[in-house]
């Protein structure tokens, strides 16, 4: 007996200003209610061939209302462009103990849902098996520091790059652990991306409440991820430029206005309301509005209110 194929509740685009959303359907040649694409880059590379279009990238999302959401970036020629290293070619390895705790530690997260604490600059789990594994990784950044970098920035092995930006985080020194794991926003591999985002949201929690600390995590590269072919790196920077812009930091408003204003209205007007949230929330911002008066708005079904008080300050 055959397993049902996923069906799609909602397709949503980022990236399109220029080429009509219809060329790109026809394209994708599936629609709201039907499977999701037999082949992933079979279908990437039909969107790519329309005139027009650098490189397109497909993400399906669990779920709404039990169906799948599929995502559809676009790069359009002359569109803003998120920058990636190339990926590095050298034959290294992490030492097999510390390769051996990380996977343990995926596993006992996965062991049921559970809660973070980000207030002490690096992720802890209220999963206490998955916790106790993590408690570990400070120590062993201490032992391995070298090894780890050299891991980061060299190793031609994307997992052995992703425990690498894990792991860093877990550095006492949390200006070394900001200045590691920025470098490996840049990645080529999203999950080197997405473990480096994790770091960098616990940091940023830290340096806000801990400002004597001198601790900082520059808003620049998140606003710059808002650009990406990659849904899930245009969620993870979202998370971390709420907390950036969480009281006064004038400069990262002005950032965002300046580089991310399109993505971010589009990121708005998501079907998803999960998904489209957190950026209405920094339109707010944007517009210069109480979060109070954002959300009353949101409540109301009004989101176009505070998209156009986003886009009308636009210099």
């Amino acid at each position: 007996m055959g397993f049902a194929q996923p069906r799609i509740g909602i397709i949503d685009f980022y990236g399109l200003h220029k080429i009509p959303e219809s060329k790109v359907r026809q394209a994708l040649g599936v629609r709201e209610g039907d499977a999701l694409p037999p082949s992933k880059g079979a279908t990437e590379e039909r969107i790519d061939a329309i005139s027009g279009i650098v490189e397109s990238h497909l993400e399906a999302v669990c779920c709404e209302g039990g169906q799948m959401i599929l995502y559809v970036g676009i790069e359009e020629k002359g569109a803003p462009h998120f920058e990636l290293r190339d990926a590095p070619e050298a034959e290294i390895q992490l030492p097999e103990d510390i390769t051996t705790t990380y996977r343990r530690f995926l596993a006992a997260s996965q062991q049921g849902q559970a809660g973070e604490d980000l207030t002490q600059g690096h992720v802890l789990s209220s999963n206490p098996a998955a916790r106790e594994i993590q408690e570990q990784f400070t120590p062993v950044v201490k032992e391995y520091l070298g090894d780890l970098r050299h891991v980061l920035r060299d190793s031609g092995d994307e997992e052995q790059r992703a425990i690498a930006a894990y792991v860093l985080g877990y550095n006492e020194d949390k200006k070394a652990a900001v200045d590691d794991l920025q470098f490996a926003l840049k990645d080529a591999d999203a999950g080197v991306r997405l473990n480096a985002v994790r770091g960098l949201k616990a940091l940023a929690v830290l340096a806000k409440l801990k400002p004597e600390s001198g601790l900082k995590v520059e808003a620049t590269w998140f606003i710059e991820m808002l650009n990406s072919l990659s849904f899930t790196d245009r969620q993870q920077a979202l998370g971390v430029l709420q907390i950036l812009t969480d009281g006064k930091n004038p400069s990262a408003i002005e950032q965002l206005r300046e580089r991310a204003l399109g993505s971010l209205v589009e990121m708005a007007r998501w079907k998803s309301l999960t998904h489209a949230l957190p950026a209405y929330l920094l339109l707010g911002r944007v517009a210069g509005l109480p979060d109070l008066q954002v959300e009353e708005a949101w409540n109301k079904g009004d989101r176009e209110w505070v998209i156009a008080q986003a886009t009308k300050k636009k210099k």
